[in-house]
């Protein structure tokens, strides 16, 4: 019984791989093709120049500024602080932290958000030219490239499909 469980996996491997062999395959990245596109691009420079979404990013680099400074600061001086400076550093290095971290998340927030919009637009328009891109190129098997752990470049259609989804979004 074992033995025939052995030569039926065997025969599958064979047959599936001998279909494989005949059948062309390629892989694709749906999300870069769609954040590399043109209108993404456009939607992500619109967001960094919001004066909202500007004013964090200041806040956010001008905390990381003050916090290497202090930084800088405790390791010259560190040797030399009474406990109460030494807590004073702690107290202020634990206030910044807070600070950026929520300004961090609040970043995120904006991209995140900013990103669904742009799946949300732009899916339905990738997965048209997605089709019509397997149509020509005659692709039997479509796989994920996060599926994928190597592939020749050559078999990779995301490339291709940024530029017919541009050309579907002007």
């Amino acid at each position: 019984m074992r033995n025939l469980k052995t030569v039926l996996f065997v025969m599958a491997t064979f047959l599936s791989v001998s279909a494989l062999a005949e059948s062309k395959i390629a892989v694709v990245d749906i999300g870069a093709a769609i954040f590399g596109s043109e209108v993404a691009k456009k939607r992500q420079g619109e967001l960094q120049a919001q004066s909202e979404y500007a004013s964090l990013q200041a806040k956010y680099d001008s905390t990381a500024a003050d916090i290497n400074a202090l930084q800088k600061e405790a390791e010259s001086k560190r040797l030399t602080w009474s406990e109460e400076q030494a807590a004073d550093y702690q107290k202020k290095m634990e206030y910044m932290r807070a600070d950026i971290e929520l300004t961090a998340r609040k970043l995120e927030g904006e991209v995140r958000g900013l990103q669904n919009s742009i799946v949300k637009e732009l899916q339905p328009k990738a997965l048209e030219a997605l089709q019509e891109l397997v149509k020509q190129e005659s692709v039997d098997i479509l796989l994920r490239s996060e599926a994928v752990l190597l592939a020749d470049p050559q078999i990779n259609l995301t490339a291709k499909l940024t530029e017919r989804l541009n050309q579907k979004t002007k």
